[in-house]
């Protein structure tokens, strides 16, 4: 690529007024001095002086700074790719330093960007492989099993089977969970957006997890009563999976005979906000940053244990996202957490 050349004449301007100026007093002192002192000599020689020295100190900087940062150029193949490449070089040194320092900068931010980027693509596939990996392993003991000869007692075999079952189902799951994040993140999934009450769809959450919760004692409850529809302009389906997987998370990690309460309350004249509030075992303030990362678990072994795949929170912060607005944590260790996000009001 051809490197452009942006000229400036600040240093050559200066340093030519700098030798004119000493030349042209060094020889008006030794004309005085041998009374051969002369105005006009003075005048033709300092602009003389001047104009040749100007062209001759811009001529010898630009070589100097074409073929010198021009090799510096060429030899880090870094540069090939960026817009620093594209940027002419300029004699004013004070701004090609400039130039420089801030390549630098975003250079190291772009490195440190990568690595980050590196650790969670190998953190991420690790997490992916464990995920598939248990419910794989769990099917093909089950079948192998049978294969061996239980698969002639119907105990056996139906109970096997079953086992089989669960655990395609929680691939499945899995997979669901995968391609649905996969296309939130490049914006393939179109929002249906339509007037319902959202205090009803929570009712109707509440009812789905109801055996859920009561295997816990937890009581799942509004904050208050209401008595008029709180109308919102969304996703239906998209904000009912919110809701289920918040809810959810709540009874998951929440204490037995304990609470999750959600309440629904204006924000601005436009917006509502939905909070859903638990008394379980709370978050500790270095995990509340990577709550929403694909597969992140607080309590690896814990959550497990408890089922889902991993993926919720995430996929919650897309669809959140995806309707333009905002989801909040807020979490005391020990205490218990809160979950709240944003909706359009219908006006």
């Amino acid at each position: 690529m051809k490197i452009k050349f942006k000229k400036t004449y600040t240093f050559a301007i200066k340093s030519s007024l700098y030798i004119t100026l000493f030349s042209t007093g060094f020889l008006g002192l030794l004309l005085w001095f041998f009374h051969e002192f002369s105005l006009i000599i003075v005048a033709l020689f300092a602009i003389s002086l001047y104009t040749f020295s100007f062209f001759v100190i811009q001529y010898r900087v630009e070589r100097f700074i074409y073929r010198r940062v021009k090799k510096i150029y060429d030899d880090v193949s870094l540069l090939e790719s960026t817009s620093f490449r594209n940027q002419p070089i300029t004699t004013d040194m004070e701004t090609l330093t400039k130039q420089v320092q801030k390549f630098a900068t975003d250079k190291k931010l772009e490195i440190e960007t990568l690595k980050v980027r590196e650790e969670y693509r190998r953190e991420f596939l690790g997490n992916v492989s464990h995920e598939l990996k248990t419910p794989l392993f769990t099917v093909q003991g089950y079948l192998s099993t049978l294969l061996d000869g239980a698969i002639d007692d119907k105990k056996v075999r139906k109970k096997y089977i079953e086992r089989a079952e669960k655990g395609v189902e929680r691939l499945i799951y899995i997979v669901e969970d995968l391609d649905m994040i996969s296309k939130l993140e490049m914006g393939d999934v179109n929002l249906e957006l339509s007037k319902f009450n959202i205090v009803e769809l929570v009712q109707s959450v509440f009812d789905l997890l109801e055996m859920t919760a009561d295997k816990k004692n937890i009581i799942l409850m509004f904050d208050r009563k209401y008595n008029r529809p709180v109308n919102v302009f969304a996703d239906q389906e998209k904000i009912q999976q919110v809701l289920s997987n918040l809810i959810m998370n709540s009874i998951k990690y929440g204490k037995e005979n304990g609470t999750t309460e959600v309440t629904v309350e204006d924000l601005v004249d436009d917006k509502i906000i939905v909070r859903i509030r638990d008394n379980g075992e709370g978050i500790e303030k270095h995990n509340i940053p990577r709550l929403f990362e694909r597969f992140f678990r607080v309590d690896k072994s814990g959550a497990r244990s408890e089922g889902g795949s991993g993926l919720g929170l995430s996929i919650v912060k897309h669809i959140i996202e995806a309707h333009g607005e905002k989801i909040y944590i807020d979490s005391e260790f020990g205490k218990g957490s809160e979950f709240s996000f944003t909706l359009e009001k219908d006006q």
